[in-house]
């Protein structure tokens, strides 16, 4: 995506819009996200370079030194009657210019807020999703607190109170999220200490952590229905100013969460050719807090099937993961073919079944990015 493009987008998005589930506007358009989260160096803008130290609640809070940045949840939920729900919801945070927002107007801003809200409706083969934009400022469109206490875009919110729980709140015309999450371990950091290098160039990173594992219930609404549920969710944190390099298109991630306690993440960090990029990762988290990471050559994804939009964009849609420490591959399947979210920036998003030999062991999400930028 065109960083001037991208810019000019976000500045006239002062009233927040959501699409498609309600009426799409002119400035909605398809465009990559590879040039927004590329290596090129953001002048003024810190960039990860070394591993540092963390420090809660204060990093569930925002990094404006940093030009990008993300608070992330994703899992799967159902009701007594066994009807299955994936939800996902991210906030975005983009620097326009470093610097402070202390302004003469209240409009003015150096940054600006995007959000994504997902449900997929397995019973119903359904996927819906919405996309909002707001700029900061003092006219509290949005932000996040400096302890991440509230992340909120307008009446989106992820709320954290004093014991550590959050609790998600979100509407759209054809969807509602009302959850409460609790964290069953400790943030887990990636890659060096939390330092997670994305390319070879020295701060094509971003400081990353999950918490990979949140005890989940609420009820979702589906139209006029509502769905008492209860299941499980992973919330992941990153910022930066740069991840990829001139010779990546994207990535596949993958964050399954096991029927014995195991978390896994796994990322593969893709090239234009479609090979694997040195830079992939991958960290296995026992249901006893001990974390193995491994590097690229320590474990492997296999496609096994794929599904294509109606746009024509084509898309893995089962893998066989092999990952070193573990005695049998996982076969992660999707639950629904089209997981799609079709705003601004084109990627696929969606909830996933994992299989050991057949027989069902876990569930998760799966995100698929960069292969809809030509």
């Amino acid at each position: 995506m065109h960083r001037r493009w991208l810019t000019a987008l976000l500045l006239v998005a002062t009233v927040a819009c959501d699409a498609p589930d309600e009426a799409p506007t002119d400035t909605a358009a398809e465009a990559p996200m590879r040039a927004e989260l590329g290596g090129e160096p953001a002048p003024g803008f810190a960039r990860a370079t070394e591993p540092r130290t963390f420090e809660f609640p204060a990093d569930h809070g925002p990094h404006p030194d940093y030009r990008n940045e993300w608070w992330y949840l994703v899992g799967n939920v159902e009701d007594d009657a066994g009807h299955r729900f994936g939800f996902q919801v991210t906030f975005f945070r983009i620097g326009l210019a470093p610097g402070s927002d202390e302004r003469d107007s209240a409009w003015a801003t150096r940054q600006v807020w995007m959000a994504h809200l997902a449900l997929t409706d397995v019973a119903g083969e359904a996927h819906h999703h919405a996309e909002r934009f707001a700029r900061d400022g003092a006219i509290g469109l949005a932000g996040a607190e400096p302890d991440g206490g509230r992340i909120w875009l307008e009446d989106w919110e992820l709320r954290r109170d004093d014991a550590g729980n959050w609790h998600l709140r979100a509407a759209t015309v054809a969807f509602r999220l009302d959850l409460a999450l609790a964290p069953q371990r400790a943030p887990v950091l990636h890659g060096d200490g939390g330092l997670s290098q994305k390319s070879a160039e020295r701060g094509n990173a971003s400081y990353y952590y999950s918490k990979p594992r949140l005890a989940t219930h609420g009820s979702i609404g589906v139209g006029d229905a509502e769905h008492a549920v209860t299941g499980s969710a992973w919330l992941d944190r990153e910022w930066s100013t740069s991840v990829l390099g001139e010779a990546q298109e994207g990535w596949d991630w993958f964050a399954l969460q096991l029927e014995d306690g195991t978390d896994v993440m796994v990322y593969e960090m893709r090239r234009f050719d479609r090979e694997r990029s040195d830079y992939s990762y991958a960290a296995i988290m026992a249901a006893d807090g001990e974390v193995t990471r491994l590097g690229p050559e320590q474990f492997t994804i296999e496609a096994m099937d794929q599904w294509t939009s109606p746009d024509g964009t084509t898309y893995p849609s089962q893998w066989r993961l092999t990952l070193e420490p573990l005695d049998e591959p996982l076969e992660v399947v999707t639950v629904v073919a089209d997981q799609e979210l079709t705003g601004t920036v084109r990627y696929w998003e969606g909830a996933v079944d994992v299989h050991a030999r057949g027989v069902a062991v876990g569930r998760g999400y799966v995100e698929l990015a960069g292969y809809a930028d030509e």
